[in-house]
């Protein structure tokens, strides 16, 4: 969950920290960034739309995973202006793979939005930059401070946590209520004109130093003024979150070749893997998927042995597709519930919209053999 302050003229919540400590750790912290920030390609740019890219991508997504997709989507979409020009399938294209695809539709549209409302260039307003589609209060705060050098502050987990333990406070820092208060503290621990640093100095800490197991104290430019430190408390604190078990989906999928190319079908634009394309698959007995396949093709078929075997753990389930070989005539394929177009094509071929994710990893899982 990731939350920005918007407190107006109100006053300050009370703190541990006197002003004088508070700002001998602005100082530290901040030099200690300045010394030790890891070098990610994003943070060698100035340009806010390269920023608000990397802030998208990294939403749910691992750092490592995100380095190429962001060179390549730049390459790509250099400004706001090309990517608002591209059609959206392209874009989705240049998505597959880092999962979420929402944030992808919600990019293109919002480079529409920032053409049309603001010349193509991101605002330097926080009104108008939360008034953009995907602009959420913590991709507000992220953009506004580190891509245009507005001082609000961005409160992501790793800020919460690493909030948590300064502060010695009790509780889950992810429920809502927790939340809205470290915004309150992170806008009082705010340093004026460079709220860009101080964010990424947070998250930086959260992320190497403060981690959700046992925090790396020695050498943490904070730990003078951590309470949780100084109570011997910085390994309980915040409290285990219990996982929440995820249901599992085992979806059957079809593996029907023509002429070396594969049948493909396209997701509808809302749901799982929105607007992608994947080997027909259906939830349930080999008797739906004939019956699936069969009507694409306008023929009969006839279901064979399994390929191969997929699993992935996605935001919500756990997901396992089971690959089978599939014979059968008729036709060029049709789309048929819950899909919107079918056709026979090369999967490494540029398709609209990409391959989803889990279908890479099916056919990689069929062609093991």
């Amino acid at each position: 969950m990731r939350v920005v302050s918007r407190r107006g003229p109100t006053a300050a919540p009370a703190l541990p920290f006197a002003a004088a400590e508070i700002g001998a750790l602005q100082e530290r912290v901040l030099a200690w960034f300045d010394a030790e920030k890891r070098d990610l390609p994003w943070r060698r740019t100035r340009d806010p739309y390269a920023i608000w890219i990397s802030e998208v991508m990294l939403q749910q997504t691992r750092v490592e995973t995100v380095k190429p997709y962001w060179s390549r989507f730049l390459a790509r979409f250099p400004t706001v202006q090309a990517l608002a020009e591209a059609p959206l399938d392209d874009v989705l294209a240049h998505w597959s793979g880092l999962g979420y695809y929402a944030r992808g539709r919600k990019l293109h549209e919002a480079a529409r939005a920032i053409v049309e409302r603001h010349g193509g260039a991101l605002p330097a307003d926080p009104a108008a930059l939360a008034a953009l589609p995907g602009f959420g209060p913590y991709t507000t705060a992220a953009v506004g401070s580190i891509g245009l050098g507005l001082d609000l502050a961005a409160v992501d987990g790793n800020v919460a946590r690493v909030l948590t333990r300064w502060l010695c406070r009790e509780g889950d820092p992810r429920e809502a209520k927790a939340m809205a208060f470290f915004c309150e503290v992170a806008q009082a621990l705010l340093p004026k004109g460079r709220a860009g640093d101080w964010n990424q100095a947070l998250m930086e800490l959260g992320a190497t130093r403060c981690g959700p197991g046992v925090p790396a104290c020695l050498g943490c430019p904070a730990a003078a003024s951590c309470r949780a430190r100084a109570a011997g408390r910085q390994n309980e604190l915040p409290p285990r979150r219990k996982a929440k078990e995820r249901p599992r989906l085992h979806l059957h999928a079809a593996l029907v070749v023509r002429d070396g190319d594969l049948l493909l079908a396209r997701r509808p634009d809302a749901g799982l893997f929105a607007s992608l394309w994947e080997l027909p698959a259906v939830e349930g007995d080999l008797s739906a998927l004939e019956r699936l396949v069969g009507e694409m093709l306008g023929g009969p078929v006839r279901v064979g042995e399994a390929l191969g075997t997929m699993e992935q753990t996605l935001t919500h389930r756990e997901l396992k597709i089971t690959v089978h070989a599939v014979e059968g005539t008729g036709g060029e394929p049709k789309a048929a519930a819950p899909y919107v177009d079918a056709r026979f094509a090369d999967p490494a071929a540029a398709l609209p919209g990409g391959l989803s994710s889990a279908t890479r990893k099916a056919l990689r899982a069929a062609w093991r053999r």
